[in-house]
C-alpha cells in the first residue's frame, strides 16, 4: 500500500502558537517533542481548531504529558466516538532529552510550557521550553518595549508618508 503523499500545504507551518507563554515566561531551551493524537484530533487541527495559552506540560512515571491542551471537535466527528477537546496528550521524546528535563525542571522556578503546534513532514509536532515566569516588574518592562517600538514604527510611517 503507498503512502498518500502531504500537501505541500501541510509540510512545515505553524497550527498554533501559544502568545500568553512569551508574556508570562523567561525561555531558556527550546525542545521538539512528538504528540500522540487521535485522528479527529488531526482533523481539528488542519482546520486550526486549537488553543494552547491554558496548556502546561506534566511529567509522570518517567514521561511527558500535556495538560489543557484544548482541541476542539468538528462539528462533522463521526458518531461512533466521544471527543474529549480537554484530554491529557503524551508527549514522545527520547529518554535522555526526558531525563535531562526532570532534572532541569525539578530546581526552583522552571516550568515547561508549550510554545507551538505546527506540522513537520507530515506529522505534528509540539516546540515546548523550559521556561522560568516573569516577574510583575519584567511583564510591564516588556510591555513597555513593546510600546516603545509601536511608537516608532508609528512615528516612521507618518514621517514617509
Amino acid at each position: 500500500m503507498a503512502k498518500k503523499p502531504v500537501s505541500s500545504a501541510h509540510k512545515n507551518s505553524r497550527i498554533a502558537d501559544n502568545k500568553k507563554a512569551i508574556f508570562n515566561y523567561f525561555f531558556e531551551e527550546r525542545f521538539e517533542a512528538g504528540i500522540v493524537l487521535e485522528g479527529w484530533e488531526v482533523k481539528s487541527l488542519r482546520e486550526g481548531k486549537v488553543q494552547l495559552t491554558d496548556g502546561y506540560v506534566v511529567i509522570r512515571s518517567g514521561e511527558l504529558y500535556v495538560v489543557g491542551c484544548q482541541i476542539n471537535p468538528l462539528n462533522s466527528a463521526s458518531t461512533h466516538i466521544n471527543p474529549d477537546s480537554i484530554r491529557t496528550k503524551k508527549l514522545l521524546m527520547h529518554k535522555d532529552e526526558i531525563r535531562r528535563l526532570i532534572g532541569k525542571v525539578e530546581q526552583k522556578g522552571y516550568t515547561l510550557v508549550p510554545i507551538n503546534l505546527h506540522w513537520k513532514e507530515g506529522k505534528v509536532k509540539m516546540d515546548i521550553a523550559l521556561a522560568k515566569g516573569k516577574a510583575e516588574h519584567d511583564k510591564r518592562d516588556t510591555i513597555k518595549d513593546r510600546e516603545g517600538k509601536r511608537e516608532v514604527e508609528r512615528a516612521m510611517k507618518s514621517r514617509y508618508r
